[in-house]
């Protein structure tokens, strides 16, 4: 089961005026559940996206790129099942089938429509049966539909994952609503899985960007499951433009600011909750790393630690083996990194200081607190005064056989 994360309650995530969300059963890989999600925008609307930097990045990504540098986007589709990647050109011709598809049902251009993908990679995706499933999803718009949309893009989540926050921008309460999936092929150079956060404001698109940049980066780009950057990764922002609402319109505003710890809110809660809800997971578990000389090399040692699969199994077995700490702290690339200056500690318990063993060190304390769901495994490097966080989880029994039968 997930660790510390249970699905939404209903009527906890919120409605974002003029986007709604509909969904059918298209029979996309398996038949009786879920698996197409249509959205639609109001013509105001404002898209902002950020996408996997696989090389091999799937049809629809290579997609989306493309239409948001050429139009307003009307409507968001996405199926389950099928990844359409690795499909080369006859790829791109079935998303662009799907895209004409919905452009047509909803009354817009097929660059207008931007189709997501997840699923099993190198099959062809099946058009007729999501082009089927149009109608249906359609049918079954509503503004009110995000949790049920959180369990629709699910592929071997446990959970549906959604988050509402609120702010108050000029007096009005702005309302940000964001749903997400992803639990393995879980690390991100932008942001891992598909994710969807709206938002009841004016943002022009490029303050809605670089505001999405920004909560990408303390989100998203912070946590890893299993270190494999998936080909389909995307995560999109939605300003709905309503005439009434709040605009925000420079990065330097009090209501900037406001608006960006309401969004950072909803993505951090979505990014945390692909890590508990990781592939076979039973610890969740924050690396933070301290006194480093700039935050990107206390990220690279974050990550190191949290892809090591000796690490992750120690964690799972709750066994302090901490040497396998120390290993990944060292080859993690920061060259001129003098251990003897290196601190350890797992929750409370200080293990290492001055890069050696704390002569007073009970392994049994240390013991106790890797049997904890929670853990926080936190890093001093003495050589600055820079910060920064990694959220992953462990590596179970369950995590190689979830994967092993992933296409049976």
């Amino acid at each position: 089961m997930p660790v510390g994360l249970t699905a939404p309650a209903p009527g906890s995530l919120h409605a974002v005026p003029g986007i709604a969300l509909g969904i059918a059963q298209a029979g996309v890989r398996k038949p009786n559940r879920d698996d197409v999600l249509l959205i639609t925008l109001p013509p105001t609307a404002t898209v902002a996206g950020v996408f996997t930097q696989n090389r091999y990045c799937a049809a629809p990504v290579q997609l989306c790129r493309k239409f948001l540098a050429e139009a307003r986007p009307r409507a968001l589709v996405i199926n389950t099942g099928n990844a359409n990647a690795g499909t080369g050109d006859d790829g791109l011709h079935r998303a662009q089938q799907v895209c004409a598809a919905v452009a047509a049902a909803v009354g817009c251009a097929p660059e207008e429509v931007l189709p997501f993908s997840t699923g099993v990679i190198m099959e062809p995706l099946p058009v007729d049966r999501i082009v089927a499933g149009i109608p249906a999803a359609q049918a079954n718009l509503a503004e009110d539909n995000w949790l049920r949309a959180a369990g629709a893009i699910m592929t071997t989540d446990i959970v549906a994952k959604g988050k509402t926050a609120t702010c108050v921008i000029e007096g009005q309460t702005v309302t940000v609503t964001g749903i997400a999936k992803g639990s393995g092929m879980i690390h991100p150079n932008m942001a891992t899985m598909l994710g969807y956060v709206a938002l009841d404001a004016r943002v022009p698109q490029p303050v809605l960007q670089a505001l999405l940049n920004t909560v990408t980066a303390e989100s998203f780009n912070r946590v890893t499951v299993d270190g494999d950057t998936s080909t389909n990764d995307s995560f999109l922002l939605i300003a709905n433009g309503r005439a009434e609402a709040p605009l925000i319109d420079a990065e330097d505003s009090a209501a900037f600011r406001s608006l960006h710890a309401a969004v950072a809110e909803v993505a951090v809660f979505l990014a945390q909750a692909l890590a508990r809800d990781g592939e076979g997971a039973t610890k969740f578990v924050t690396i933070e790393v301290e006194q480093g000389r700039d935050r990107a090399e206390c990220v690279r040692i974050a990550k190191s630690i949290a892809h090591s699969p000796l690490v992750k199994t120690a964690l799972f077995a709750s066994d302090p083996n901490l040497g396998r700490i120390l290993a990944a702290i060292g080859y993690a690339g920061v060259d001129d990194l003098d251990v003897r200056t290196v601190g350890l500690w797992i929750g409370a318990v200080e293990v290492v200081r001055a890069g050696g063993r704390l002569p007073s060190y009970v392994e049994a304390d240390a013991a106790a607190v890797m049997k904890q769901e929670d853990i926080t495994l936190r890093i001093t490097l003495g050589r600055g005064s820079a910060r920064d966080r990694v959220w992953t989880c462990d590596f179970s029994y369950d995590y190689v056989k979830i994967n092993a039968e992933y296409r049976s």
